[in-house]
């Protein structure tokens, strides 16, 4: 392990040089080492692969907004060591990078496994949502509720070591990384192109997993051509820590009868074999300092679609990342023959329109929304807008600002009024309630 461009990710190899290289992707809050206990065996046959997710584990905080990010991060650590093909494991935001791999990569990967896996992880709303309670409180509230959601109740009681472990890896994760790699799984939805995984893949799922259960173990079955189902029982959400005995049993066994050989695209020969990869020195890693909440980037606004792209589609997409699903669907569904030409021209003219252009960042836009709802004594329309400032970035203590700089320019009755509105939505969004992590 070395230093770690922002383009590449923080990893080690395990295992004989010569060996074929299996992956181990881990899950959003986890470090590297939620893999330990497959790792001696695993590394009997290949040359295993782990690496952390930003900020995770020491390694350095350059957040990664999407599941695409991680995926090109990934590729290009693995083109800098000479790693061609290669088999991948991931664990729930790792199986998202290993099915982002299959899709977009399918000549690098030669055996897939999906643990504790989605094609799609709950909804935006539930991620960003997320994003603004790390964002106010910082990572101790998901750190603490974490065992929880990751194990039984059974294995958390008889092995506080473990929950302790838990507990900690995620209270020592950045949180601007965090809250990114939430957005990443926000956006990630791959349900209408299962049928083009195109590699032997296992779907794996502990048979108590509350979070990504054997519900979204079967979706991804049926929709991924050669897939298999296993469901380890007595086992949550990290089945690969409560139950590593059968997780290595299951991996080998797949890993072992299922390795797609890769061939020429001109001859329909096997292809050269890429050089081995060169040893790479472990070092233990350091405890990564959290930034504090109030220096956490903002995720930045999507780029803006090219010319031609329908801007009532344009909106409705920024409309619902800014105001979130339930919110927009809420007032789509009020819309009728009456009113249903008008939400079509705010959705194509203010979201399609003004909040797609490049000019300002969505932070900007939400404090110029709140001042303006404000000004205007449009107090029914200032809640919704300080969910959407707390979802595009803003702290609560950055709305309280805002706030009070209307105080002195729309009068203090305006400001008073829009301080009882704020109040109450902040403490709605940035209380924790089962936060669940993934």
């Amino acid at each position: 392990m070395s230093e770690t461009p922002s383009n590449t990710l923080q990893y080690r190899f395990d295992g004989p040089e010569e060996a074929p290289v299996l992956i181990l992707g881990p899950s959003l809050g986890t470090t590297w080492h939620m893999w330990d206990r497959q790792v001696p065996e695993l590394t009997q046959q290949w040359r295993v692969f782990r690496f952390d997710l930003p900020g995770h584990g020491g390694a350095p905080a350059h957040p990664a907004g999407s599941v695409t990010e991680l995926t090109a991060r990934l590729l290009a650590t693995l083109d800098a060591l000479g790693v061609q093909r290669f088999g991948y494991a991931g664990c729930a935001l790792g199986g998202a990078v290993g099915v982002e791999l299959a899709l977009r990569h399918p000549e690098r990967l030669a055996s897939l496994a999906l643990i504790a896996a989605s094609p799609r992880f709950g909804t935006a709303d539930e991620f960003r949502q997320r994003g603004v309670i790390v964002r106010t409180n910082g990572l101790d509230p998901i750190a603490r509720t974490s065992p929880d959601r990751w194990f039984t109740s059974g294995y958390a009681a008889a092995q506080p070591a473990i929950t302790d472990w838990a507990v900690q890896m995620v209270r020592t994760t950045d949180p601007g990384c965090y809250i990114a790699a939430c957005e990443a799984l926000a956006s990630f939805d791959v349900r209408a192109e299962l049928g083009r995984v195109g590699v032997p893949t296992l779907v794996l799922v502990g048979s108590e997993d509350q979070v990504t259960g054997p519900a979204e173990a079967r979706t991804l079955v049926a929709g991924i051509p050669d897939a298999r189902l296993a469901v380890v029982p007595g086992a949550s959400h990290l089945v690969p820590v409560e139950q590593p005995a059968a997780v290595t049993d299951l991996l080998v066994r797949h890993f072992s009868t299922a390795w797609q050989p890769a061939f020429g695209s001109s001859t329909g020969q096997l292809a050269v074999v890429a050089p081995t990869p060169r040893p790479v020195p472990v070092a233990p890693p350091q405890a990564p300092q959290t930034a504090p909440i109030a220096e956490i980037a903002p995720i930045a606004a999507p780029p803006r679609p090219t010319a031609g792209a329908d801007p009532y589609e344009t909106g409705l997409k920024i409309r619902r990342e800014v105001l979130g699903d339930a919110h927009v669907d809420r007032e789509l569904a009020r819309a009728d023959e009456f009113s249903g030409d008008y939400q079509e021209l705010l959705t194509r003219s203010t979201w399609g329109g003004v909040w797609d252009r490049p000019g300002l960042d969505r932070r900007t836009r939400s404090c110029v929304a709140l001042a303006a709802l404000v000004a205007g004594g449009h107090a029914e329309e200032l809640a919704a807008h300080t969910r959407a400032a707390l979802r595009t970035g803003l702290t609560p203590d950055e709305i309280k600002e805002v706030l009070l700089q209307t105080a002195v320019y729309c009068g203090m009755p305006a400001a008073g009024t829009a301080f009882r509105v704020a109040q109450q939505v902040i403490q709605e969004e940035t209380t924790p309630h089962g936060v669940i992590p993934t």
